[in-house]
């Protein structure tokens, strides 16, 4: 059963008033590009960045995307290389149309406007995540060394470092003693140390539900400015584990086994036995919700953006539930059902 996040839609970003000044600066841009200001331009979406995204219509039914991205913010350069890669990939990335990468304007096609998280449900769920494997599978066979940044130790470190600064400290109101630091930094290292031992390959970094579009070709892909090389079960855990809707663990496993089978078959780097495969996803998986902990409250508390502390339970119930099946990650679930007792006297706090 799917279990939508009561707060599942686009958040919408909070930008400094002062930035709202480039949208004229946009307009006139556009209309040197399209050769015409005749054009509606109306928000599309907002993420977690700085980034804000348009959609330019013509009044003959045309429609573009449209990229503000403040460049003492945000660097435009990653997309435009990763759409490239992408694209070449085989996978449906938007095209880069036009750019100003000095000034943090891009002009994409449009990939439509439903979202997977607003499309899916029970009853095509199998078909949607069946396209978007199929499309991950693509883009991991395009990996090549050296073209992406290694998803290595000191950034998964750093991003670890997130749970315990922002959400333990900064959210709970929480200094953990010795033993607890000991035990916790202990257990990241193992889990560090279990995603560095994975093949690795090109990483999205951000694959889930609301970064794909219905379209066609299925999916439409976004937000992939991030990517790196990393660990081979780092995008399908995003996928299946998403931060705004879960799933029956039953499930996760048969989408975990299909794309394991298909990957096998096109001789992707995954493990050949399927539990050890299945294990690495769960502790990738972990990094990811610790590190996601973290984020949410780093954009409630300094970014000034309200909405992502309320899927923090989400995280918690993940985490909790694959600490809880390893004898290795024993002093974590301990840890995490102790912070999870605080939780409700400190949910949703002021900034």
């Amino acid at each position: 059963m799917v279990l939508k996040s009561h707060n599942s839609s686009l958040k919408a970003i909070g930008l400094p008033p002062d930035i709202d000044t480039r949208v004229e600066q946009l307009r006139g841009w556009l209309g040197v590009h399209l050769k015409t200001h005749a054009f509606e331009l109306k928000p599309a979406s907002a993420d977690a960045s700085f980034r804000r995204y348009f959609r330019v219509s013509l009044g003959d039914g045309r429609s573009w995307i449209a990229m503000d991205a403040p460049p003492e913010r945000e660097d435009c350069r990653p997309f435009v290389h990763v759409a490239a890669l992408m694209r070449a990939a085989g996978v449906n990335a938007p095209q880069v149309l036009a750019q100003d990468l000095a000034r943090g304007f891009l002009l994409l096609t449009d990939l439509g406007e439903t979202t997977y998280l607003a499309a899916l449900n029970e009853a095509n769920a199998d078909r949607l995540l069946g396209d978007a494997i199929e499309a991950l599978i693509k883009w991991q066979l395009a990996t090549r060394a050296g073209v992406l940044p290694p998803y290595d130790e000191a950034l998964l470190r750093r991003e670890c470092d997130l749970f315990p600064e922002w959400y333990i400290a900064r959210h709970l109101g929480l200094q953990l003693g010795s033993a607890q630091r000991q035990a916790l930094s202990d257990v990241v290292s193992e889990i560090i140390a279990r995603s560095l031992a994975q093949s690795t390959v090109f990483v999205h970094r951000d694959y889930m539900p609301r970064n794909l579009m219905v379209s066609d070709p299925n999916p439409g892909v976004i937000d992939f400015q991030d990517a790196v090389e990393g660990p081979v079960t780092y995008d399908l855990v995003s996928l299946t584990r998403d931060a705004f809707v879960s799933w029956e663990e039953a499930r996760v496993i048969d989408w975990a086994a299909r794309y394991w089978d298909k990957a096998r078959q096109r001789r992707l780097p995954v493990n050949a036995d399927f539990g050890e495969f299945y294990r690495d996803f769960e502790w990738m998986g972990l990094q990811r919700h610790l590190k996601v902990l973290g984020i949410f409250a780093r954009i409630h508390y300094r970014d000034g953006k309200s909405g992502y502390l309320q899927d923090t339970p989400r995280f918690i119930r993940y985490a909790r539930a694959v600490a809880g099946r390893y004898r290795e990650l024993a002093p974590l679930a301990r840890l995490l059902e102790e912070l999870e007792r605080r939780e409700p006297a400190t949910a949703g706090g002021g900034k």
